[in-house]
């Protein structure tokens, strides 16, 4: 397939058997690998309270991934902006930009906690995501120096770091209208995505930051040397998913072979059966076409890969494959 720029989230997820600090020095091992392969650039997320999750203060993550790396860009996918005041946020990005110059972007999302409670230990509620587009243009004010407080960000005020706007619903037409980049998902909800992919285009307004409209893909995409290994690198997302629809904690990653022993519930099969359909998965060759095609209905010009799975090794094996195909080489 033609070469396309080609990014991955990683959110450090945790594994059965396996330690937070451990999710968090695989993700830090993982961008060494995918600078190597090539890869544009490596995001790390922002969830709070998840026992399946370990990446809960991104920007001191993306520091020690930056630090880890040399020429692969770094950044947050996201730091959900109502959860912090701007200007933190602004001296963060301008500290990691200042020690990283050239390399970081700045992902930004409008959720708030995933629960109740961790929106209270938060200080916040559902509420709060409802002046995302608020918060974003005080964030930028700070970097331009343009903040009507008077108060200048040190040492963000000046520096450009690229920000992103990750859209779900809404999202589209906030990042149109302050002329930013969109990153948009998912994969399984393509008729959705773009609409909001057009959304975005239509009513895009050129600003300081882009002069045009930049779209991200983003979703899970496996490749493996057959189908049936490749849809077995989506099993344990797809069971942890299930089980956080049934039970209500979002749980580590349970090993594929764990799960296909389990007995399922008729509700708990639905949602997993579900959570296995939709994505890119496959061997080069299907995978390639499926890329092609998703690009092709899109335009757009890069693709973040979010796939996380149980077996590090069959993960990491599949982006080496992935940006084999998509750099033209062969697999």
């Amino acid at each position: 397939m033609d070469p396309v720029r080609l990014s991955v989230l990683d959110r450090s997820r945790t594994r059965e058997g396996h330690t937070h600090p451990e999710a968090l020095r695989d993700t830090v091992r993982l961008a060494r690998e995918l600078e190597r392969l090539g890869y544009h650039r490596v995001w790390v997320s922002e969830h709070h309270g998840v026992p399946g999750v370990a990446g809960s203060a991104p920007t001191v993550l993306a520091a020690a991934v930056a630090g880890a790396t040399r020429t692969i860009r770094v950044g947050t996918g996201g730091v959900m902006l109502p959860n912090h005041r701007p200007l933190v946020v602004a001296e963060q990005f301008g500290v990691l930009e200042s020690l990283f110059p050239g390399r970081i972007d700045m992902g930004l999302g409008r959720s708030v906690g995933f629960t109740d409670g961790v929106r209270r230990a938060l200080g916040r509620d559902k509420g709060d995501a409802e002046d995302f587009e608020g918060q974003l243009a005080e964030l930028l004010d700070w970097f331009r120096g343009t903040s009507p407080t008077g108060v200048h960000a040190r040492p963000a005020e000046g520096l450009t770091v690229p920000p992103f706007v990750l859209a779900m619903g809404e999202g589209a037409g906030i990042a149109a209208r302050a002329g930013l980049p969109l990153v948009i998902g998912d994969l399984r909800n393509r008729d959705r995505m773009r609409r909001g992919i057009d959304h975005y285009r239509d009513r895009f307004r050129p600003s300081v930051w882009a002069a045009e409209p930049y779209v991200v893909v983003s979703g899970t995409i496996a490749v493996a040397g057959t189908p049936e290994e490749a849809r077995r690198l989506l099993i344990p997302e797809a069971w942890s998913m299930a089980h956080s629809r049934t039970r209500g904690t979002f749980p580590p990653l349970p090993p594929a072979e764990r799960v296909e022993a389990l007995t399922l519930t008729g509700k708990e099969r639905d949602f997993y059966e579900s959570g296995l359909t939709g994505h890119i998965a496959g061997t080069e060759e299907q995978v390639a076409h499926e890329l092609q095609t998703l690009l092709k209905e899109t335009g757009a010009q890069e693709v973040l890969v979010t796939t996380s799975t149980y077996d590090r090794e069959a993960l990491l094996d599949s982006y080496r494959r992935l940006a084999a195909i998509t750099s033209g080489q062969s697999g």
